[in-house]
């Protein structure tokens, strides 16, 4: 009997990574998502028996409820992501990230698994030279950071669940985001040849989409032994700062100029250093590096010659 998967917001940036390698790896995939964007990325899996579609807003009890039923795992990818989003519609970002997250738990049957995407923009400002553990204080500074470090709190308080503290995700998937940092530097490199850096010390680490997407199927497949815990999910390579980011595309496009303006701040104010230590002692390895993430995006944005307005 294959097991069955729910992938709430599966029509996104990491849920149409996710559910073809879950398909290929032999489970039946349901996707709930609004489509809001009118996005198609997902239209070469509808011939696949086992991939299943329900439009809908998983905010309204009624089609959560629907969805849920005989589900072996629930991964609720959906959410108001980014502080930019957020701080545009807190009410939206406070019902979608937490408020939907309490109706899924509320909903949910005690042998349903949960796999929670969190993030580790909770931590917020790191301590100087340490590194952010699973164990650290949780600082979120937006109130992005807020409501998923209070959504994964539910979740790993019913049980049944474990969460990832995801890195920065950068990479090409069907689609694609330019408002997360690694993936806008590029396209700007691309593009313009040039972007100009606030606070260029700040420091955060990154993971490729389709490791993120991996590490939900590594979690799957070890689940009993992982459960009841948050994983930080992200590159142990690349801890860097924006400045150290730059220099790094720097070396695929020569050309590529970049300027730390003297003056300005950036909104997010994350920075911190990251170990992903206890993911990778479950025997989770990253098969992107952040070299060969810059190298595919370098060729997408070629094919891809249109405004930001239209990739969001």
């Amino acid at each position: 009997m294959k097991e069955k998967v729910l992938l709430i917001g599966g029509a996104g940036y990491i849920g149409t990574s996710l559910a073809p390698l879950l398909l290929n790896e032999g489970y039946k995939v349901t996707v709930l998502d609004m489509f809001l964007f009118n996005q198609t990325p997902m239209l070469d899996l509808c011939l696949n028996p086992d991939f299943e579609v329900i439009r809908g807003d998983f905010r309204e009890e009624e089609i959560l409820s629907k969805a849920l039923t005989g589900m072996d795992y629930i991964v609720p990818l959906a959410a108001i992501v980014g502080y930019p989003h957020c701080d545009a519609d807190r009410t939206a970002a406070k019902t979608t990230n937490v408020g939907a997250i309490q109706t899924l738990l509320s909903l949910r049957k005690p042998e349903q698994k949960i796999i929670y995407p969190c993030t580790n923009s909770g931590y917020g400002i790191g301590e100087q030279n340490d590194f952010c553990t699973e164990d650290s204080p949780l600082r979120p500074i937006s109130l992005y950071g807020k409501t998923k470090v209070e959504a994964e709190r539910l979740v790993l308080e019913a049980g049944n669940s474990l969460s990832f503290r995801y890195a920065t995700v950068f990479g090409a998937s069907p689609r694609i985001r330019l408002d997360l940092l690694v993936n806008n530097f590029i396209f700007r490199a691309v593009m313009d040849k040039t972007v100009t850096i606030f606070e260029g010390h700040f420091r955060r680490n990154y993971i490729h989409v389709k490791d993120a997407a991996g590490a939900v199927l590594h979690a799957m497949k070890n689940f009993d032994a992982m459960k009841g815990l948050p994983y930080n999910c992200g590159l142990s390579t690349a801890n860097l700062t924006k400045i150290q980011l730059c220099e790094k595309i720097k070396q695929h496009i020569p050309d590529f100029v970049y300027i730390e303006a003297p003056v300005g701040e950036d909104p997010d104010k994350r920075d911190y250093n990251v170990s992903n230590a206890r993911l990778e002692a479950t025997g989770w390895v990253p098969q992107v590096s952040l070299d060969d993430g810059i190298k595919e995006l370098i060729k997408a944005f070629k094919i891809i010659q249109f405004y930001e307005a239209s990739m969001r």
